[in-house]
C-alpha cells in the first residue's frame, strides 16, 4: 500500500512529522498530511475499511486516514496558509492542513472515527461538526461544549458518524474572524451499501467570500456584508478548474455555503433535482426539478442531473456581483453622459485616468493598471473573446470521448457545423407594426368622478 507521504508526492504536498505538531504522545498522533497546490486532486481511493465511491473536492482534496484497532483516524491542523485565489493574487489565510478550505474528511455510515485536532493559529479555537448527529461533547462548541483548543495544543474528538449526508466543519471560537479568515472544510458520511444514491462523478466544494482591498493580501474580518471577492473553494475565475462529465453519467454536485449571504446556484444547459440538503437525502418523491437553486447561509444542497447535453456549459452564482472581482461600491453609472473634454482635462492632471462606461462598455475590455496581488474585476478569455466573469463560475464540460474517471481538463467543445448563434447579414426588412388603437368615445351616462386633493391630516388620527 502507498504511505499517506508518498500519496501526495507530486501533487505539491508533503507530510509533518506528529513531532512538530505535539510534544507528547508523537506515536499515538497520525501523519498531518497538507497540500499546497490548488489544483483539483484526483478522487482518494479508499485503502482500507469499508468500501464507498469517493468524491472530488473542486480545486482540492481529501483527507487520508489511518485505521487504528477499528477506528478511522485523522489529524487536522489549525494554521495560517496562503491560498493563491487565482494566478495573480494570493491571500493570507486561515485553514488546515495548508490550505483554505481544509480537506475533505470522507467516511462510511457507522464508522467510528477519531479526529486529532492541533492549534497552531496565534488565538484558540474548536471544531464545530456542522450537521451531524454526536455527543453533546463533541459538538466543538468552545465555551459551551468544551474548553477551547489553546495554541499549540491538541484535542481528541471521537464520535460514531451516523447518518449518511453532506456536511461541514468550521470553528465556534471567535467565529466571524476564524470564518472570514477562511477556516472551514467539507465531510462526507457514505452509506454503508456502495450501490446507494450511487453516481458517475460526485464533486464537492464550499462556497466562499473575503474583503481584500486591492493591493492588499490579508482579509478585513469585521465585514458583514460589502465582500469584494467570491469564489468557489477559495479559488476564483479563470483560476477555477472545470467539472468535467462523460456524455450519459449521472453527475451530483455538492455546494457547501458558509458565507454571509445566499447564493442562487444556476447550471447552463441541463436541469437538475436537489437530491439532498444539510438535514439528509430527499426521498425521490420529493425532488423538485431546478435550473437555478438558492444555497442558504449555513445550508448545504446536493443536485443530480444526467449530463446528456455535450458542450462548455457555464456554472455560477446568479448574483452578478458574485461573478466579479474586487469591485468598488461607490462608482456612478455614466451610460450616456459625453465627458470627453472633462476627460481630457483629468487626463492633464492624471494620466492614467480613463472612461468609465460611458456606452456601457465592458470592464472586461478595460486595461487598467493594477496594484501588485489584485485581479480584474472581469476577466477569463474563452474560445470566442472575453468570458467577462470572475468570482463564482466555472465551465461544466460535457463530452462524449471523456473517459470514466478522467478528471483531465478536455480544452474547449468542438461545435458541430451549424450550431453557432452567427451574425445575419442580410438587408433587414421593415418591421410590421401594430395599427395604433383608436382613442376610446366616452360612453353615455358614464359614472361620474369626483377627486379631491387632500389636505392637513385628513383621513390620519391626530396623534
Amino acid at each position: 500500500m502507498v504511505s499517506r507521504r508518498n500519496f501526495f508526492m507530486g501533487a505539491g504536498a508533503v507530510a509533518i512529522s506528529a513531532g512538530l505538531v505535539s510534544r507528547a504522545g508523537a506515536a499515538s498522533l497520525p501523519e498531518a498530511v497538507i497540500a499546497t497546490e490548488p489544483g483539483t486532486q484526483p478522487p482518494l481511493t479508499p485503502p482500507n475499511g469499508r468500501p464507498y465511491n469517493p468524491v472530488v473536492t473542486l480545486n482540492g482534496w481529501s483527507l487520508p486516514w489511518r485505521m487504528n484497532n477499528g477506528v478511522k483516524e485523522f489529524h487536522l491542523v489549525a494554521e495560517a496558509v496562503v491560498r493563491e485565489l487565482a494566478p495573480g493574487m494570493k491571500a493570507n489565510l486561515w485553514g488546515y492542513n495548508g490550505q483554505s478550505p481544509g480537506p475533505t474528511i470522507e467516511v462510511v455510515e457507522g464508522d467510528r472515527v477519531r479526529i486529532f485536532v492541533t492549534n497552531k493559529l496565534p488565538e484558540h479555537t474548536s471544531i464545530h461538526w456542522h450537521g451531524q448527529p454526536l455527543p453533546n461533547g463533541m459538538d466543538g462548541v468552545s465555551g459551551l461544549t468544551q474548553p477551547a483548543i489553546m495554541p499549540g495544543k491538541t484535542m481528541v474528538y471521537e464520535f460514531v458518524a451516523k447518518r449518511p449526508g453532506t456536511f461541514m466543519y468550521h470553528p465556534h471560537a471567535d467565529e466571524m474572524v476564524q470564518m472570514a479568515m477562511g477556516m472551514m472544510g467539507f465531510w462526507v458520511t457514505h452509506p454503508k451499501d456502495p450501490k446507494t444514491m450511487r453516481v458517475d462523478r460526485d464533486y464537492v466544494f464550499l462556497l466562499n467570500n473575503y474583503d481584500i482591498d486591492p493591493g492588499s493580501y490579508t482579509p478585513k474580518t469585521s465585514t458583514m456584508m460589502d465582500f469584494n471577492l467570491f469564489s468557489f473553494n477559495s479559488r476564483v475565475f479563470p483560476g477555477i478548474d472545470p467539472m468535467v462529465a462523460r456524455l450519459g453519467e449521472k453527475v451530483r454536485i455538492r455546494i457547501g455555503n458558509l458565507t454571509m449571504t445566499n447564493h442562487p446556484i444556476h447550471l447552463h444547459g441541463h436541469e437538475f433535482v436537489v437530491s439532498g440538503t444539510d438535514g439528509g437525502w430527499v426521498p425521490a418523491s420529493a425532488r423538485w426539478p431546478e435550473v437555478t437553486t438558492d444555497v442558504g447561509v449555513g445550508q448545504m444542497r446536493a443536485i443530480e442531473f444526467v449530463a446528456d447535453n455535450p458542450g462548455d456549459w457555464a456554472f455560477h452564482c446568479h448574483k452578478s456581483h458574485h461573478t466579479m472581482n474586487a469591485m468598488g461600491h461607490d462608482v456612478p453609472t455614466m451610460i450616456g453622459v459625453d465627458h470627453r473634454g472633462v476627460a481630457e482635462k483629468i487626463n492633464k492632471l492624471v494620466p492614467d485616468y480613463m472612461v468609465m462606461g460611458d456606452k456601457g462598455g465592458s470592464m472586461g475590455d478595460m486595461e487598467m493598471a493594477l496594484p501588485e496581488n489584485t485581479l480584474p474585476m472581469m476577466t477569463g478569455t474563452g474560445p470566442f473573446g472575453g468570458i467577462e466573469m470572475g468570482g463564482m463560475f466555472t465551465v461544466l464540460k460535457v463530452r462524449k470521448e471523456q473517459k470514466p474517471g478522467d478528471y483531465t481538463d478536455p480544452g474547449w467543445y468542438a461545435h458541430p457545423p451549424g450550431t453557432v448563434a452567427y451574425e445575419w447579414n442580410a438587408p433587414l426588412a421593415e418591421p410590421t407594426r401594430a395599427p395604433a388603437a383608436a382613442t376610446p368615445t366616452p360612453a353615455k351616462g358614464g359614472i361620474e368622478m369626483h377627486v379631491r386633493k387632500p389636505s392637513g391630516h385628513s383621513g390620519h388620527s391626530g396623534h
